[in-house]
């Protein structure tokens, strides 16, 4: 499932840097979680890298957004093919 940013977020500038799918983007008042690119860092990291640095624990699992591992192990490949064989 998709990871979203509560209304508790203070705005810290540290989870937008960890995200390995570049979900994660200023909006207009707090930050938020692009859940057509959240794949919750699998295929990246053994655990979300957002939930893992914030501060204020305002990151949470998004309810409108479940996805299954095996769909999101689906998603981080489809994120990133092509992307080694351009290097």
């Amino acid at each position: 499932m998709a990871l979203k940013i509560t209304d508790a977020c203070v705005n810290c500038d540290v989870c937008e840097p960890v995200c390995p799918n570049r979900a994660i983007s200023m909006g207009p008042e707090f930050y938020l979680i692009d859940a057509a690119l959240c794949t919750e860092c699998v295929g990246h990291h053994d655990e979300p890298q957002c939930v893992v640095v914030c501060p204020v624990e305002c990151i949470e699992p998004d309810a409108l957004h479940a996805e299954s591992h095996a769909e999101l192990e689906r998603k981080y490949r489809a994120l990133t093919q092509g992307k080694d064989d351009a290097a």
